[in-house]
């Protein structure tokens, strides 16, 4: 009989990989298995908002994703002989707050590989060539129907987790409704090639009649650009170096402009979608299965990495023996985020269509920094606050003597800060369950960062939110807000 596992992952993009990494690092025994036969080869989703850095730095990939990486560059708007600079993002220096601050700009591809590299450090590895045809689930387990090159094989797990896109055969097995639209006349032809003719310090934009445009965009560390073609209704997408390169010519009036190598392609369709839930039972959604985007803003990975930091801790408790009602929190916190970002993106969307300024535009509400769980089932309103944060709230980086707070943060645990004598006594003194992810405690002097006015304790999630703030009563509204989180303690 084979050996039960704690979470059985379908999907090896950022979303799912994300998650396999938390796991892991938790010491969960994981599989993640893919349909492709390979790692994803496109540069499709490639912007990374700042709050997606301090996760990537946390699961311990940002070296790599800022060496692979580039800032993004300005726009250049081609209007007949004259291009007009532009720029999408107005690059700010890194604060005591916020230590990445600017969107970077990298190809998926790379993003999942550095990912996949980060998940065989941990003695993990994506099964590719393997779909998932089906599942059942009881009280206390899932089993899963896999088939791949050495035929089929049934997987038994605590919990399954589709991270598996759009077209999720979790979410199609479950019966979950998909709700939204597909705008099926509207279709963007994505290119990856190398480009003679053009620059590559710009993201050279040409607009057209009817809301027709042409776009590419450098791709930082490679010789190849993302081209992005609106087509016209009822157009054949064109194929080939050649026809391609006809193509970007009709519209750009520039025959200097030729592709070669075409490295990938694809036919866009704007999917405006969510589901209607993110679980039934122990069965879980995440990234694209749970909400797809259209690609203005750069919100759809982030977002799914952001589901899956979310559920991974939660997921880890659990099974560690925490209430089973803190899995009810991830689709609370997570599903109005998701509605939220789909509004921002479809409005980006259409507006770019219009040479909106607004839409060519991005700022603090793409970069999911100030993102908010306050409100939500493990951040009640009528909680204590700061001058400046919420229960529910990011917390912010700050100095900490010769080092930072997100090094302290950094890692699988929750964190309670002590600012006072009274605080930092019921630090103490709070009792913590050996089970589960483990508790740091650290005093504080510097209050200034955190909007702190006299003493007060504060508890951190392992996904970096506020989970409790105490002004007064430390201990026993701590240890309230402790239970909801963790494994009971033993005597």
């Amino acid at each position: 009989m084979n050996e039960t596992l704690d979470v059985l992952i379908a999907g090896a993009g950022p979303a799912g990989t994300t998650l396999a990494i938390d796991l892991a690092r938790r010491g969960l025994a994981v599989r993640i298995i893919d349909q492709a036969p390979r790692s994803f080869e496109g540069s499709r989703a490639k912007g990374l908002q700042p709050r997606t850095l301090e996760v990537f730095d946390d699961l311990g990939v940002l070296d790599d994703v800022l060496a692979g990486s580039s800032d993004y560059p300005r726009l250049g708007i081609h209007l007949g002989p004259v291009t007009v600079p532009w720029r999408m993002f107005r690059n700010r220096d890194r604060t005591a707050e916020i230590p990445h601050p600017n969107t970077r700009l990298m190809p998926q591809y790379r993003t999942d590989s550095v990912l996949h590299d980060r998940l065989e450090q941990l003695s993990g590895k994506v099964e590719y060539g393997r779909e998932l045809l089906g599942f059942v689930q009881d009280a206390t387990s899932v089993t899963a129907t896999v088939t791949g090159g050495s035929g089929p094989e049934r997987i038994t797990a605590r919990y399954l987790v589709g991270a598996d896109g759009g077209s999720s055969a979790v979410r199609k097995h479950l019966g979950l409704g998909f709700l939204g639209e597909t705008r099926e006349a509207d279709r963007m032809l994505i290119v990856d090639a190398v480009t003679t003719g053009l620059s590559r310090d710009r993201w050279h934009v040409w607009p057209g009649a009817r809301g027709r445009f042409a776009g590419a965009c450098p791709l930082p560390h490679t010789d190849l650009f993302q081209w992005m073609i609106r087509l016209s209704p009822g157009e054949e997408p064109p194929e080939g170096e050649e026809a391609i390169t006809r193509r970007i010519r009709a519209h750009t009036r520039n025959r200097a402009i030729a592709v070669r190598d075409i490295r990938w392609r694809s036919v866009f369709r704007p999917n405006i979608r969510l589901a209607e839930a993110y679980r039934r039972g122990r069965v879980f959604l995440a990234g694209d299965a749970a909400h797809v985007h259209t690609p203005a803003g750069a919100q759809g990975l982030n977002t799914g990495v952001q589901d899956a930091y979310n559920l991974g801790w939660k997921l880890g408790q659990v099974l560690a023996g925490a209430d089973a009602r803190l899995l009810d929190s991830y689709e609370a916190e997570r599903l109005p985020i998701a509605a939220g970002v789909l509004g921002l993106s479809t409005k980006k969307y259409e507006g770019i269509a219009k040479l909106d300024p607004s839409s060519l535009r991005r700022g603090k509400d793409e970069q999911q920094l100030s993102l908010t769980y306050h409100g939500g089932p493990l951040a009640p309103s009528e909680t204590d606050r700061t001058k400046t944060l919420r229960v529910g709230d990011r917390a912010p980086d700050a100095e900490l003597g010769g080092s930072r707070l997100f090094d302290t943060y950094r890692g699988p645990h929750f964190t309670l800060l002590a600012y006072g004598p009274q605080a930092a006594a019921a630090s103490e003194q709070l009792d913590w369950p050996d089970a589960g992810a483990p508790l740091r405690r650290i005093t504080v002097e510097d209050r200034r960062s955190y909007g702190i006015e006299g003493d007060t304790l504060l508890l951190v999630r392992p996904d970096g939110y506020l989970g409790h703030i105490a002004t007064h009563d430390f201990l026993a509204s701590t240890r309230a807000a402790v239970r909801a989180m963790t494994p009971e303690l033993t005597a």
